[in-house]
Order: structure tokens, then C-alpha cells, then sequence
């Protein structure tokens, strides 16, 4: 399978987990695959070949033991179930990528947002990952450091890019401009 047949395999599986989330309200989000397909395929751009293949496996092994990984997720947000997986490892990817985060945020503030959801909503979703899906992900995480790459500033880009824009600093540009016609 080539790397854009095991995304989509991925994010079709994700999907249909996602669609069938059983909420207290529907969630409108439900309604909007393309983009829950567009953030997905942002969120897994930059991880190998491997993780994304260990991760397929994890979804795949959930959903023949009738496991919903969306829905765990989502019950962990809420603090509805206990944590799923107690892994050190998730901590550690969590710290790295929210310093990528505030990084980006320092040199595209308008464009993207720090908000105090993104700890709960990585740890909730690192939670529903197998430890050897786990310790692929923290292989690229720290393999990116090594190198001084900042993957949240990757996934953004390539976010941004597939929306059609040359790159982050065009956005961020626009929005200077858009922020200060408000002025």
C-alpha cells in the first residue's frame, strides 16, 4: 500500500467511527466529513510510513473487537471512562508538540490559535493508540527535534497548502490585512 492509499484507508476507517459517535447532542462536525478528512490527513501528514501502517493496525484491531477508538476518545474528553493507556510516552509527545504549538502561534498568531483544549485532546487521543503505535509516534516526534523541525509548523503548512495558499506566511498576511481593514 502506498503512503496516500494508508492515508485514506486510515481516515475512511476514522471516519466511520466518527459518524458513529453516539453523543448527548449531535455534533454538528459529524455533518462536515470534509472537513474532519482535511484536518485528519493534516494531523497524520507527518508521521512514517510505519506509525501511520501500526496505526491502521490499531484501527483495525479495534473495530473487530467492536471497539469504537473515536468514541473512547471523545468519553476520555468528558472524563466519562479512565484513561485508556497510561503510556509515559504520551506526556512526552503532548509537551513537545504543544512548545511547537505556542512556536507557531509566535510567528503566526492570527492564523493559529493556542486554546487550552489542545492538552486534552491530544493526551484523550494519544490514549486510544497501542504502545507500539505509541513508541513509532514518539520515533518521528524526536527524530523531528533532532533535526529542528517543528512537525505542528509541517502540518499547518501543509493544511494551508492543500486550501490552496502558497504557505503559512501568505495567510498570515492576509489576515494582518484583514485585521487591520477592521482598524
Amino acid at each position: 500500500m502506498d503512503r496516500e492509499e494508508l492515508l485514506q484507508t486510515i481516515i475512511a476507517k476514522e471516519a466511520a467511527m466518527f459518524v458513529a459517535v453516539k453523543a448527548s447532542e449531535p455534533a454538528d462536525c459529524q455533518e462536515m466529513l470534509k472537513t474532519f478528512h482535511l484536518m485528519r490527513e493534516m494531523s497524520h501528514s507527518v508521521l512514517a510510513d510505519d506509525t501511520l501502517a501500526s496505526y491502521l493496525q490499531d484501527l483495525e484491531t479495534a473495530a473487530a473487537t467492536g471497539r469504537n477508538l473515536m468514541t473512547e476518545k471523545y468519553a476520555r474528553m468528558e472524563n466519562l471512562i479512565p484513561a485508556l493507556n497510561e503510556n509515559e510516552l504520551i506526556c512526552k509527545i503532548v509537551d513537545i508538540e504543544r512548545e511547537w504549538l505556542y512556536e507557531v502561534h509566535q510567528k503566526y498568531p492570527l492564523t493559529v490559535a493556542v486554546d487550552g483544549g489542545f492538552t486534552t485532546y491530544a493526551v484523550c487521543e494519544l490514549e486510544t493508540y497501542s504502545d507500539e503505535t505509541l513508541n513509532l509516534y514518539y520515533r518521528d516526534i524526536f527524530l523531528a527535534v533532532t533535526q529542528k523541525r517543528n512537525l505542528v509548523e509541517e502540518r499547518y503548512q501543509y493544511l494551508y497548502c492543500r486550501l490552496g495558499f502558497k504557505d503559512l506566511e501568505e495567510v498570515e498576511t492576509l489576515a494582518q490585512k484583514r485585521a487591520a481593514a477592521k482598524e
